[in-house]
């Protein structure tokens, strides 16, 4: 059957080769019933993909055979992959003990652990498009779509364009929700070798989690991979230096038996939500439309629920709706994503075993901010208000059986993990 928004997108554009852009191009491929669209798939080749090692939600396994056509089994060994089935926290909380966040069903359902630089190469082959090898200078909506300017070429029109370009490199008020609740802000990025033997004659099927250390400036992960294992501390640039930051990571390497590294990126980021993440034909997805430090591994899943969103709504929608439903699904994904963000900075209002000044101003200064930065009054999103209903289920002394399925952003069994873990 004929999806009535097709017709009005004939010509569709992705701008950015990373994750995002990867899964953004090959959703487009696969979900327009028409296989006489045009799309575009923009990036500047002198713009390196930063290989780190990246966490995943479940959704993404599921999403990725469907994309691929390929088993499960060859995706996972296609992207060094192993089986994640949650993190496991050392030292977070106020009884500063270990405790894992399972993914749920637990033991049965999981995500995976992956190299990034190896995810466009496996989507490339599943994306009918157009590449072109070109700096964008700038998107605009104009009537009917968009124009993407470049440097060096005429501009050119589309009915939709995907923003994967990456998060911005200042915030501004009136376009940005700054959630600086959540205290970190720089991510020193090594790759050691792997602790994970790689399969011989099939994928690693033993579970792994990624590991979320408390360290005195922040917390380390690590990622396993069948190839290497990825490294990074993440840490707060004005309260910790870099050489400081540097040096407990060279302890804790050792202490972890790690003799040898590449030193991979130094990577400064803001935690954000973007205002405008979909205004019908601009759609700002991945690190564009909103980033928060990778504790929880929300990066992916938020471009999968951004694309798909976006996606459903212009291909199931007649064009001339558009106007009306971008506003609906815009303060939606905001919501999302922030209530992504509180979720996240929640893990630092009880501290951790370290009574450090990194960790006194995350619990003191950064968390406390929480309801000022998502007052719906400032956001225009109901995502405070959720959360502070979760929170409240899990202060009472039982919970209703109508209450176990509600969610803000994650499912009450998540926060519950989460709750019990850090002592609350």
């Amino acid at each position: 059957m004929m999806q009535p928004g097709s017709n009005s997108l004939r010509k569709i554009a992705v701008v950015g080769r990373g994750t995002a852009g990867s899964l953004a191009a090959a959703s487009v491929t696969r979900q327009h019933p028409d296989s006489d669209h045009e799309l575009h798939h923009i990036y500047d080749s002198r713009i390196p993909v930063i290989g780190v090692g990246e966490g995943s939600w479940p959704s993404l396994v599921q999403e990725l055979q469907q994309l691929t056509n390929l088993p499960h089994e060859t995706v996972q060994q296609r992207l060094n992959g192993t089986r994640k089935y949650g993190v496991a926290f050392e030292g977070w909380g106020r009884r500063g003990r270990d405790f894992t966040h399972y993914f749920t069903p637990q033991q049965v359902s999981y995500a995976y652990h992956l190299s990034a630089d190896f995810m466009g190469e496996l989507l490339e082959k599943s994306t009918r498009a157009r590449h072109v090898d070109a700096r964008v200078l700038d998107i605009t909506k104009v009537e009917g779509g968009a124009q993407v300017e470049f440097e060096d070429r005429a501009p050119e029109r589309y009915d939709l364009v995907f923003d994967a370009r990456g998060f911005p490199r200042e915030l501004h008020a009136d376009e940005h929700i700054d959630i600086s609740f959540i205290p970190t802000n720089t991510a020193v990025i090594r790759r050691c070798p792997a602790i994970i033997e790689s399969g011989q004659d099939g994928p690693v099927l033993q579970p792994t989690y990624t590991r979320a250390v408390a360290r005195p400036h922040g917390w380390v992960f690590v990622i396993p991979l069948t190839v290497h294992t990825s490294y990074g501390y993440i840490f707060n640039r004005d309260v910790t230096s870099l050489e400081e930051a540097e040096a407990d990571f060279d302890t804790f390497l050792e202490a972890d038996g790690v003799s040898e590294f590449e030193q991979r990126a130094v990577i400064q980021f803001p935690n954000f939500v973007h205002r405008q993440i979909f205004d019908g034909a601009i759609a700002r997805v991945g690190n564009a439309a909103a980033f928060m430090e990778p504790l929880e591994a929300t990066a992916i899943v938020s471009a999968q629920l951004q694309i798909g969103m976006v996606l459903q709504v212009r291909l199931n929608r007649p064009a001339e709706h558009v106007k009306r439903d971008a506003p609906t699904v815009n303060r939606f994904l905001i919501n999302n994503m922030l209530g992504y963000g509180l979720f996240v900075g929640w893990h630092y209002s009880c501290g951790s075993r370290y009574d450090s000044e990194f960790w006194r101003y995350a619990r003191e200064h950064a968390w406390t901010r929480h309801r000022e930065a998502a007052d719906p009054e400032v956001v225009d999103c109901a995502a405070l208000e959720k959360f502070e209903d979760m929170i409240g289920l899990l202060n009472q002394p039982v919970i209703d059986k109508a209450d176990w399925h509600r969610m803000c952003a994650v499912p009450l069994t998540s926060y519950a993990q989460i709750f019990q873990g850090l002592g609350c």
